[in-house]
């Protein structure tokens, strides 16, 4: 029988917990910042607001290129199940920010694509995570920050 030590305390503060606390600290924030943009459209201002617009949509943002992909290529760089992304996929068709097309290379296959109203978020995205990095380098020093970005990317390579 494997023996566990009678201190708990790991299991709150590995790096793995940790590390899973500040993304959803780092997400919720750009969340927020995103629902107060004047440029982000007011559809998706409103449900980012209401926080009907959550992490699990933001794996879209981050993950689907400029020029579209394929629901399985999208689904693989978000670590997603092809099912999963593909309700998240129809969640933001029907708000209006991605939109399935033919794709060019494949006439049975189709594409994920940003249409205006996602490039609007796109952008509003882009500015929201620059504003919440520069926070996060003002709350525990650029030293700290520069540190803990060399040390994140390094070790997901």
């Amino acid at each position: 029988m494997l023996e566990i030590t009678a201190e708990q305390g790991w299991r709150e503060t590995h790096l793995g917990r940790l590390m899973a606390a500040a993304l959803r600290r780092f997400d919720a924030r750009v969340l927020e910042l995103m629902a107060r943009n004047v440029d982000v459209p007011l559809a998706l201002g409103n449900l980012a607001a209401r926080a009907q617009v959550g992490a699990a949509h933001i794996h879209i943002t981050r993950h689907l290129p400029l020029q579209g992909a394929r629901l399985t290529e999208l689904a693989t760089q978000a670590g997603m199940s092809k099912q999963a992304m593909g309700d998240l996929v129809d969640q933001c068709a029907a708000w209006g920010m991605v939109a399935r097309e033919p794709d060019p290379l494949d006439a049975r296959a189709r594409r994920v694509v940003f249409t205006a109203t996602g490039l609007a978020w796109l952008k509003a995205f882009q500015d929201a995570v620059a504003q919440a990095e520069d926070e996060f380098h003002q709350a525990v020093g650029p030293e700290v920050a520069t540190v803990v970005a060399l040390g994140l990317e390094a070790y997901a390579t």
